[in-house]
């Protein structure tokens, strides 16, 4: 089997994903832009075993124009020649021209949509729902990142059998077999990096959405109830928010108890993780939250927002960490406190968790999906679909 995979730009997950699927089909790799729009990854080195094309080596997908997008997907689909084409979402410019691309073909060519997106990560309207739903008959089959894009995706009018979760996973045994090698030399990786004895993490980019004001203030409250006898917190990331956060904290008063390490590259994610002691995530929208991911791979405790689309699948309150209510700093504050009480016996059992949602997990769902695709009649675009996905991709 054949099968296309679209992404925006391979960061580590991806090629991850990816060579898992090439276990099992004959993959190409579709990369739009050699840089991506909101991470400074450094593009990992070595070989790969799945077909690799990158459409706009030199720049990111913003900058191509919708004509040259549509040129490019086609022309690399039309060499492949794929029975399957697994797009990203259904807003994507480069998944919107591969549905141009299967509907321009005979029926032998069927789209699987990948997404995360659940009903409460944005403001929803009925025009807005009327078009996906419209996009999403077009798509034979969907490869989601757990049970509320699931629900999200039937309620778009997909049926329950042609769903599989799967698509939000990280490279397990690389975070766990890097954060055990740290902990074994940990003074001397704590003194290179300058980290605490123990600490509490958080990872993500520093924009609004990510909460990270409410972190500091429930930290800091945290900390009061403590007498000050609390681990320290280390914010992993960068972004615009840095200067303001970095003064919430100075007026604080928590000095280096809370500590700014900048954006890290994958190949030393594991040593922060490894080091610490658990990881909190605090997001008011979030569609799944891949740290999470790799916090439990590493063996860490989670503290993560209701509002994070990973909450429902990866967290069992009591038994590898706890939710927590986004806007409510009580809430939070409990669950630091709970967390720090019993770190070692959560963290063991986010490791057992974390195990079934592997890219494994993305290779078999995609395959599987993939079967179901081909058995089943091809979708019929309506004339409203057809004026609606060139009206998109223009």
């Amino acid at each position: 089997m054949r099968v296309a995979v679209i992404f925006d730009n391979f960061g580590p997950y991806h090629i991850a994903r990816l060579t898992a699927a090439s276990s099992l089909m004959t993959v190409l790799g579709v990369e739009v832009a050699g840089s991506s729009q909101d991470y400074a990854w450094v593009r990992p080195a070595g070989d790969r075993p799945f077909e690799q094309v990158t459409l706009f080596p030199d720049g990111r997908s913003a900058q191509a124009t919708p004509f040259d997008l549509a040129q490019k997907i086609a022309a690399t689909l039309d060499a492949f020649q794929p029975d399957i084409v697994a797009i990203p979402g259904w807003h994507d410019r480069a998944a919107l021209a591969a549905l141009l691309w299967v509907d321009s073909k005979p029926d032998t060519v069927r789209i699987i949509v990948m997404s995360e997106s659940n009903r409460d990560d944005g403001q929803r309207s009925f025009h807005k729902e009327f078009v996906k739903r419209h996009i999403v008959g077009l798509c034979s089959a969907g490869l989601v990142g757990g049970t509320r894009a699931a629900r999200y995706l039937e309620g778009l009018g997909m049926a329950p059998d042609q769903i599989a979760l799967g698509y939000d996973v990280v490279d397990n045994g690389y975070f766990a077999a890097h954060a055990a090698a740290a902990r074994s030399n940990a003074a001397a990786i704590r003194s290179r990096l300058n980290l605490p004895d123990d600490y509490f993490l958080s990872s993500c980019r520093f924009i609004p959405k990510k909460n990270l004001p409410f972190l500091i203030d429930a930290y800091a409250a945290f900390r009061a109830s403590r007498q000050g006898d609390a681990w320290p917190l280390v914010l992993m990331g960068d972004g615009e928010m840095r200067p303001a956060l970095e003064a919430q904290v100075a007026a604080l008063g928590l000095g280096d108890m809370v500590r700014f390490p900048g954006f890290v590259q994958y190949e030393s994610l594991p040593a922060y993780y490894g080091l610490a002691r658990a990881f909190v995530l605090a997001s008011t929208v979030e569609q799944w939250g891949l740290v999470v991911n790799e916090a439990m791979a590493s063996g860490l405790p989670v503290l993560v927002s209701n509002h994070c689309g990973c909450a429902a699948d990866l967290v069992v309150d009591g038994q590898n960490g706890f939710t927590f209510d986004p806007n409510d700093q009580a809430d939070l504050v409990r669950g630091f406190g709970a967390v720090a009480d019993h770190a070692a016996a959560l963290g063991a059992a986010s490791a057992a968790l974390i195990a079934p949602w592997s890219p494994d997990r993305f290779a078999n769902s995609l395959a599987a999906l993939a079967q179901v695709a081909l058995a089943a009649p091809p979708p019929r675009a309506s004339a409203i679909a057809r004026l609606t996905l060139r009206w998109l991709a223009r």
